[in-house]
């Protein structure tokens, strides 16, 4: 009989190398994450940190976010984006190391 620990390990996942890639933020988005040349992921988690530490996440839609003045220059000028538009707009302020 079989043992059920006896199956295989699932592969570990490999990170896909672009979003591993160290970006250079712009001077706008470096007054929000910092001016370090980080990956593209850990750039997006400081930002969630940002938005939770400052409380900038609509209250009634989750899903935006309501814009401080930090925020606003990332965001082109906008009071309130989606979360899903927001990663398009970070990506603007991002260039290769």
């Amino acid at each position: 009989m079989a043992k059920a620990a006896a199956k295989k390990a699932a592969p570990k996942r490999k990170p896909n190398a672009a979003f591993m890639k160290p970006m250079q933020p712009d001077d706008k988005l470096a007054a929000v994450v910092g001016d370090k040349a980080v990956p593209r992921t850990e750039i997006v988690k400081k930002l969630w940190a940002y938005i939770k530490k400052n409380g900038l996440q609509d209250k009634k839609e989750r899903r935006n976010i309501n814009a401080d003045e930090a925020l606003k220059e990332v965001f082109g000028g906008k009071k309130q984006v989606s979360m899903f538009e927001m990663t398009k707009l970070v990506n603007k302020h991002l260039s290769n190391t």
